[in-house]
């Protein structure tokens, strides 16, 4: 049974339910060699964790999932321990990573999202739908989606791969940025690669997305035909950039991600 997303409570907890804990953006996991990393609800009821901020997101495998925050991470019981969302790739099952990511961008949206930004009031659940409202000005606010592309360019039989001064083991991807407002998607990838590498781009094309809760991007990808120009780094986000065949590519990003299918997809079609 897939996921199913949901915001109303049910009308009783199950020892069963699955609970994903924050504490400043890292996941509660069980460690050991029990098979099961995500807490259920006797799990914390056991060991007297107590989350905050609860919100029901949903039904995985028939079973109840909430989102929840701690207040401190110190103190943890033995068989608990803080765990970035990205290091548990390929630890958790894959469904159960985007319930995580899930369960993030939900936690960072409750966080933010506590006072109005017009009037500066406490804010309150809304009770029909996902969203905070202001009882004060009834200003509402919904979970923020942040658009961003991500896009393959193709040259001669060549993919354009480039590595991020932010990617931490020197890894090389496709190109990606955020869209700006008044902006279209394939503006945005048009603009997004000239002033990143300097090359422009034709032919532009979608491919897929994919939802990349670190805290709330989606990410939406393209293909693209190189139009000119020759590399030029902007030494600000991508540091080094070069063109690669099928069969000479640098360390990339894992499968997981729809950076690697779109790697995937150049190599199994060039």
């Amino acid at each position: 049974m897939p996921f199913r997303p949901d915001f109303i409570l049910p009308a009783a907890e199950s020892a069963r339910s699955m609970w994903f804990v924050f504490y400043e953006g890292r996941l509660l996991i069980k460690t050991g060699d029990t098979g099961q990393l995500i807490p259920r609800n006797r799990d914390l009821a056991n060991f007297d964790i107590v989350p905050i901020h609860k919100q029901y997101l949903g039904s995985l495998d028939g079973l109840p999932c909430y989102a929840a925050e701690l207040l401190h991470g110190r103190n943890l019981p033995d068989g608990f321990e803080f765990e970035g969302l990205r290091r548990l790739f390929g630890r958790l099952e894959e469904e159960l990573v985007w319930v995580a990511g899930r369960a993030n961008q939900l936690v960072d949206w409750n966080q933010s999202h506590q006072f109005c930004g017009r009037c500066g009031h406490a804010t309150e659940d809304k009770q029909n739908e996902r969203a905070k409202i202001c009882p004060n000005c009834s200003l509402i606010n919904y979970p923020r989606v942040s658009p961003a592309i991500i896009v393959a360019v193709i040259k001669d039989n060549r993919i354009l791969l480039g590595s991020n001064r932010r990617f931490k083991n020197g890894f090389y991807s496709v190109l990606a940025g955020f869209a700006e407002p008044g902006e279209s998607l394939e503006e945005c990838v048009a603009r997004e690669v000239y002033e990143e590498v300097g090359i422009a781009v034709e032919n532009i094309r979608y491919f897929g997305s994919q939802p990349w809760p670190f805290p709330n991007s989606l990410m939406v990808g393209f293909t693209a035909d190189y139009g000119g120009g020759r590399i030029n780094v902007d030494n600000s986000e991508i540091i080094k950039a070069a063109w690669y065949s099928a069969r000479n590519l640098p360390p990339i990003p894992p499968k997981i991600s729809i950076a690697r299918q779109l790697i995937d997809w150049f190599a199994e079609n060039y």
